[in-house]
């Protein structure tokens, strides 16, 4: 539904673009999906319209990847920000693709740990 939805000029625009060099190249529209199962079903159906699939995070990327240079569906995944499951023990945090480096600090403050900038594996 609309709240979901977006096939609006400028959220288009800033979603199609990140912090690298390359020109901005807008998908045709932008979902927000707040499940798996909502993305498993919105990927099922682009797959059988063959409509091209483009991951949204921050922007912060810098190698272009969230340019639709042919069209497409934005997935933007910021909606799906929970932190599932932390173990001290072994150092390790399940997260959504939409959890952030600053929350996932924020979550780990108190217990003596925190993601680093360019840490790798989250």
């Amino acid at each position: 539904g609309a709240p979901n939805v977006s096939t609006a000029p400028a959220v288009r625009e800033q979603r199609g673009h990140d912090e690298s060099m390359h020109p901005c190249a807008p998908p045709d529209a932008v979902v927000w999906p707040q499940a798996v199962g909502q993305v498993q079903e919105l990927a099922a159906l682009c797959h059988r319209c063959r409509v091209p699939m483009v991951p949204f995070g921050t922007g912060t990327g810098l190698e272009g990847g969230v340019n639709a240079v042919q069209g497409g569906v934005c997935f933007d995944l910021s909606r799906m920000d929970a932190i599932t499951e932390l173990s001290l023990e072994d150092f390790s945090v399940t997260v959504e693709p939409g959890v952030t480096r600053k929350a996932l600090n924020k979550h780990l403050r108190g217990t003596g740990l925190w993601f680093p900038v360019g840490t790798v594996g989250m």
